[in-house]
């Protein structure tokens, strides 16, 4: 009967103990931001014309940064933002100044992507544009006369994206060199 009594009191403290136990919760993963980008040539882009024997090569970026999605922004989860920057390229491939065409008239609320695209494009590296000038000698052997880089400037359509409070950013790249 002793015994008895004994596991009984034990089952009805682990009973009263389980009762004390509390479960934990987790709290969600905060929200996160992430952006994509896409290469872009408006109408009216102007080119280098490359003459007779020239060659082009470079203009090619070999460090890209992507844009942090504003974290102010994702409590709210506005609809996908785009927006588009002329990146200028200097002689040695840094970008040097970016530029958004409608920055003087963007919303309160477009702001901060417009602000984390140019923080992003700013670290973005690219190899040199180089243009080579070739040219043949009297046994007709071709070789590089010449060699200069030159500045250019690159368009780039920046997208941010935010479903369910998770943020993706994006861009996508098609070359096009332009000075």
């Amino acid at each position: 009967m002793i015994r008895f009594a004994r596991m009984l009191s034990l089952a009805l403290l682990g009973m009263l103990l389980a009762g004390c136990v509390t479960t934990q919760r987790i709290p969600p993963p905060p929200p996160m931001g992430d952006a994509s980008w896409r290469m872009a040539a408006p109408a009216g882009t102007t080119r280098y014309q490359l003459a007779m024997g020239d060659v082009s090569s470079g203009a090619t970026p070999f460090q890209r940064v992507t844009p942090i999605y504003p974290a102010a922004q994702l409590a709210a989860c506005p609809p996908p933002q785009e927006v588009q920057a002329q990146l200028i390229v200097d002689q040695v491939g840094k970008v040097s100044e970016v530029r958004v065409a409608d920055e003087v008239q963007a919303a309160a609320d477009r702001r901060p992507f417009i602000a984390a695209v140019r923080v992003a494009a700013l670290q973005w590296q690219f190899s040199p544009l180089q243009i080579d000038h070739w040219a043949a000698d009297a046994d007709g052997n071709s070789h590089v006369v010449d060699s200069e880089t030159k500045p250019f400037s690159l368009s780039y359509v920046f997208r941010f994206e935010c479903h369910g409070g998770q943020s993706s950013v994006s861009t996508e790249a098609s070359r096009a060199a332009h000075s």
